[in-house]
């Protein structure tokens, strides 16, 4: 059996980002990022998805930085991914005090994304990751009025929501069986 495993390095005028992912890991984390907020939901996402998580990233200014930081991110885990059958959809909802996020998902490679996160910069980065992992993504917000909150229970729903799609099946998920693409 494969690992799943990847390295994606993204070099541009704007950023500098090196990530490396392991889906089948243990939510370990090392993470080096000018933006402190982004490291700690970037660390977030490991801890609650179950995946190993190196990065080192520095950019120019906060929309750069966390577009690219998702889009390094979402590409990683594309490439990472395996043929063998996943359980593919899930769904996790989080509290974090005031804060109640849920998360669906479908690892699909049909890439669409809605999500009521307050913040715009923190939606692109949903958004982002979404359209270069290949993901249908939703996360609605039933509570909340502090930002932090709502952002970190949003990624540690869809951290647990990932975590329970990765795993693997013995047969595929699907009616449509394979789809391949020539």
């Amino acid at each position: 059996m494969a690992d799943r495993i990847a390295k994606i390095e993204r070099k541009t005028r704007e950023t500098d980002i090196a990530v490396e992912l392991n889906l089948d890991g243990t939510g370990s984390f090392d993470v080096e990022c000018d933006i402190q907020f982004l490291k700690h939901m970037v660390e977030t996402f490991a801890r609650y998805s179950n995946i190993d998580i190196m990065m080192r990233a520095t950019g120019d200014n906060d929309h750069h930085l966390i577009e690219d930081v998702a889009i390094s991110i979402g590409k990683a885990f594309a490439k990472a991914l395996d043929d063998s059958p996943i359980e593919r959809m899930s769904t996790a909802t989080v509290v974090m005090d005031d804060a109640m996020v849920m998360t669906s998902l479908d690892i699909v490679d049909r890439p669409y994304c809605e999500t009521d996160i307050p913040d715009p910069l923190y939606q692109h980065f949903m958004r982002s990751f979404a359209m270069s992992a290949g993901i249908t993504l939703h996360i609605l917000q039933f509570r909340g009025f502090d930002e932090h909150h709502i952002i970190e229970a949003s990624f540690k729903s869809m951290g647990k929501a990932l975590c329970a799609a990765l795993v693997k099946r013995d047969t595929e998920l699907s009616t449509k069986d394979k789809v391949k693409v020539n």
